[in-house]
């Protein structure tokens, strides 16, 4: 049976930033998917090139849409400035104590 778009969002929906108290696809990370068959693709929109825990970040949203049985890929672009605002600011508010935020 074939995947669908809900099913693939339903999966990912709760996954949580390490450092920051809010999921993924809230921060605006888990930005798009696509599902054609068993097959998904993840846009991964990230705040800045290069974040050291995006490997991380990608495992944790890949998993649990390869235990649905999806072969998944993943694409990664930079957020737009205005997305990047809406995370810094989500960032700030969610920031869990004793980590150190990205942007600082």
């Amino acid at each position: 049976m074939a995947l669908t778009e809900e099913q693939a969002w339903k999966a990912i929906e709760n996954v949580m930033h390490p450092s920051i108290n809010n999921t993924l696809k809230n921060l605006g990370i888990a930005k798009d998917l696509k599902v054609d068959g068993n097959t998904v693709i993840l846009t991964m929109a990230i705040p800045f090139p290069n974040i050291p825990i995006l490997n991380d970040l990608a495992v944790s949203l890949v998993e649990p849409l390869s235990n649905l049985g999806a072969e998944v890929y993943v694409e990664v672009v930079v957020m737009t400035e205005e997305e990047k605002q809406r995370f810094l600011q989500l960032e700030q508010e969610g920031w869990k104590e004793g980590e150190t935020p990205a942007c600082g």
